[in-house]
């Protein structure tokens, strides 16, 4: 059975036509009928469509006849392109024993596309470079990105399939390499099954979707997770079509689901095997954005506990804990990937479930020496005013640009505290290496970068650890009140510039209201700046003509009791498009 079962995955930079490649795999090989067929088919939910990204990886089964009559099952599995879902490949690549590397031809080859490569050589995969959009790109260009993808790939040109996701041109050729050149799994003894990704079920609970490596599972038999030693009886197993479609039975080495029964959303981890030995499971993502998340409406709490838990079973790399503001209420924090990843994940919760949150100013996680020893700080809130010693995350920066944007490229490392700058020229372009503070990377960085380079520059980055770093907690207090999710960890050089910028933007950005406001930046109880929206003014003498001016000046004095009421129970919320603003640098 084995002989005719091709694993796969299709990897590439995000917007380079993924999605698109596997919807003509799934015409050529019939598995989607035409008047069933759309756009992004694999990319199931409607956040995916509208962004034209894939954010979840999306696994479908395939039949595919070659010309001498023999039939084969092919698992692709779609993978995300961006760096903030680089967890997604991550957990697809070890599923599988092939990729095809998936390059624009009118983009070349992007940031992420080495990343994805380097991790898919790490993982032994037999690799198949292919050249997308090739209906739209210049002849010249096809033939200078072909030559390099077989530079990369260590191959002859003739080696790296042209292929159009669009027209479908290609497409046959480049699965015929799939089955041809990527090696046919083999199952190992003993009964077992890795959870590469899993999704909640209000009816059925957990449905694990796994890669057997070894033996079968069927409906109703006794099994368990091995990690947790948590015992349950399975109630379906299936294969994706791409629709979940049940079968009799599951065997190695295919990849499908298995529905658990599973209520708690907690038991169920990615990396963890089904069966009865432990496979080797992959590194848990750990979260390096933290953002604390509370419902506009205080009613909707537990709604929203409900909607992170079932998220957390979907995205395996979302972390929550409660978290508590005496202001906005009960809530939860939230650790990410990265800055998309968590503004994706807000929009999850606004679509799929219809809760509306506030945010607090994204964060990063820092490392504290103190007297009474080494704490790790997630929440700026908790940021000492007084330490020994201070550590900041960094990463490894790669930038790839086309030569003309080195200088502006290289201009962005003066705002964005880069150093350790190092360039190469490569194959259609130059590449950057940098280190640089995470807490700068998750501001607008990527949009920098795509300005000064005119949408050609990516760029891709790994953690790096952490460094000393001399750091100072930035409180906003807006008329007299300290506002939740407004702190932030700042250089201590940056104290000053970073203070009176904020309180300008809070000037331009919030409405004005019928007191005066003062906003103003504060560092350990000392005020580094300030400005003062003014109050609406409202005539309330208008009305009167001449007579007597005690009557005037009784309204007056009213009116100003009154603002002095509404300014000691005045509250300012910062809405989502402030917290946006604020990021830029």
């Amino acid at each position: 059975m084995e002989k005719n079962i091709r694993n796969f995955v299709i990897i590439a930079h995000i917007d380079h036509g993924k999605s698109t490649l596997a919807d003509r795999m799934l015409e050529v090989t019939s598995t989607i009928p035409p008047h069933k067929m759309r756009a992004q088919y694999l990319d199931q939910m409607e956040l995916e469509r509208e962004r034209g990204i894939t954010i979840k990886m999306a696994p479908v089964r395939m039949k595919f006849s070659t010309p001498d009559g023999k039939e084969y099952f092919l698992n692709l599995i779609d993978t995300p392109g961006h760096s903030d879902f680089s967890y997604e490949v991550s957990r697809a690549l070890n599923a599988v024993e092939g990729a095809v590397l998936l390059v624009d031809a009118t983009q070349g080859i992007q940031a992420q596309t080495l990343a994805n490569y380097h991790n898919a050589v790490r993982e032994g995969l037999k690799i198949i470079g292919a050249v997308n959009k090739i209906d739209v790109a210049d002849k010249d260009d096809v033939r200078r990105i072909v030559n390099e993808v077989a530079e990369l790939l260590s191959v002859e040109p003739d080696e790296v399939f042209k292929v159009s996701g669009k027209t479908g041109e290609g497409v046959k050729e480049l699965i015929q390499a799939v089955v041809k050149s990527i090696p046919a799994p083999k199952a190992e003894s003993g009964r077992s099954a890795l959870i590469f990704s899993s999704l909640y079920d209000e009816h059925k609970g957990v449905v694990a979707f796994v890669r057997a490596f070894g033996g079968g599972f069927r409906a109703g038999d006794d099994t368990g997770l091995v990690g947790k030693k948590y015992k349950f009886k399975v109630k379906e197993v299936g294969h994706f079509a791409p629709e979940f479609t049940a079968d009799k039975d599951l065997f190695a080495p295919e990849i499908g689901y298995i529905v658990t029964g599973i209520k708690d959303p907690e038991v169920v981890m990615v990396g963890d095997t089904i069966g009865e030995a432990q496979l080797p499971g992959f590194t848990f993502p750990n979260p390096v954005v933290f953002v604390s998340l509370y419902p506009e409406e205080s009613h909707d709490y537990e709604s929203l506990k409900s909607a992170v838990y079932k998220l957390k079973l979907n995205d395996s790399a979302l972390t929550f804990s409660p978290d508590m503001s005496e202001v906005l209420g009960r809530g939860f924090k939230g650790g990410f990937l990265g800055k998309l990843h968590f503004e994706i994940t807000v929009e999850r919760l606004e679509k799929e479930f219809g809760i509306s949150v506030i945010t607090s100013f994204p964060s990063v996680a820092y490392k504290t020496k103190e007297k009474d020893g080494e704490k790790i700080v997630e929440n700026p809130k908790d940021f000492p005013n007084e330490y020994l010693e201070a550590y900041e995350p960094v990463v490894n920066l790669t930038v790839l640009s086309p030569q003309r944007f080195l200088g502006p490229v290289l201009d962005l490392g003066k705002i964005f505290r880069m150093k350790n700058i190092e360039t190469e020229i490569i194959a259609g372009g130059i590449k950057i290496s940098a280190r640089m503070p995470l807490a700068d990377m998750i501001l607008d960085f990527d949009d920098r970068l795509k300005s000064v380079s005119q949408g050609f520059a990516s760029f891709s980055y790994n953690l790096a650890g952490y460094e000393r770093a001399e750091l100072r907690r930035v409180d906003i207090l807006v008329a007299g009140e300290m506002v939740p999710g407004l702190s932030r960890i700042v250089p201590k050089e940056e104290v000053g510039s970073i203070g009176r910028s904020t309180v300008e933007k809070l000037k331009d950005l919030l409405p004005r209201q019928q007191f005066a406001q003062a906003i103003q930046a504060a560092v350990g109880g000392d005020i580094i700046a300030r400005e003062t929206i003014p109050a609406l003014r409202k005539d309330v003498t208008g009305y009167l003509y001449g007579g007597d001016r005690s009557r005037k000046m009784k309204l007056w004095k009213k009116q100003k009791e009154g603002k002095a009421r509404l300014k000691a129970s005045g509250r300012v919320t910062i809405s989502p498009e402030v917290f946006k603003e604020l990021l830029k640098k």
